[in-house]
């Protein structure tokens, strides 16, 4: 395109592009911002055998924190552990392998009683097997009371309680009437020699099972 310019003379005057392109430049340079709008999925029933929510936490409730109680009983003597022939039982109290042990088991409530007294050890057997509805078995380390009590022995077999005994020392080799257990029969298993790891390994069991 050219012009008259106020001398005169012509001059070339550069032609303005198309609107069009003009529009298609300033979209390369600004490009219109992208909306995307959320549309929620279609309601489905549940399928058959699924789940739901309250149903799935409920189970991982119980999985992962289940109510059960264990109850350790240790007999005469064993309240000295730490103090008493410690060549024999160890330098360390039952206290400390207590809290090791609900540290290792930390979903399963661990009670623990010990008495000097053979009557009181009958009445806690009677009473978790018979009072005590979370209890789900019993750890019991009778103590000198393994080799002659038979009304101990008498106390495990009145309740369907699972009984597992301990004890901390190799009962076989040591004195001679300490080789035959009277409670043991009564009992599911009978862990002996392995040190104070016999406990773990009587509540590793009744995880197991």
């Amino acid at each position: 395109n050219t012009c008259l310019s106020r001398m005169g003379s012509r001059v070339q005057v550069p032609s303005a592009p198309p609107r069009r392109e003009e529009e298609e430049q300033r979209k390369l340079r600004f490009p219109a911002p992208l909306f995307f709008a959320y549309t929620p999925p279609p309601k489905e029933s549940p399928k058959r055998g699924a789940v739901p929510f309250k149903s799935a936490a409920f189970a991982y409730t119980i999985l992962f924190n289940p109510q059960n109680m264990i109850c350790i009983i240790n007999g005469p003597n064993l309240n000295l552990l730490g103090k008493r022939q410690p060549e024999i039982y160890g330098s360390r109290t039952f206290e400390d392998v207590l809290s090791e042990l609900r540290f290792t088991f930390p979903h399963t409530e661990i009670e623990y009683f010990q008495s000097n007294c053979e009557g009181e050890i009958i009445d806690k057997i009677h009473s978790l097997g018979y009072d005590t509805p979370g209890c789900e078995g019993i750890v019991i380390n009778p103590g000198a009371y393994a080799h002659y009590s038979y009304a101990i022995a008498d106390a495990i077999s009145s309740i369907q309680l699972p009984v597992v005994e301990v004890h901390i020392s190799n009962i076989h080799a040591r004195d001679e009437f300490r080789h035959k257990s009277v409670t043991a029969p009564s009992c599911k298993a009978m862990l002996c020699g392995f040190g104070m790891r016999g406990y773990e390994l009587a509540l590793r069991y009744f995880n197991a099972h």
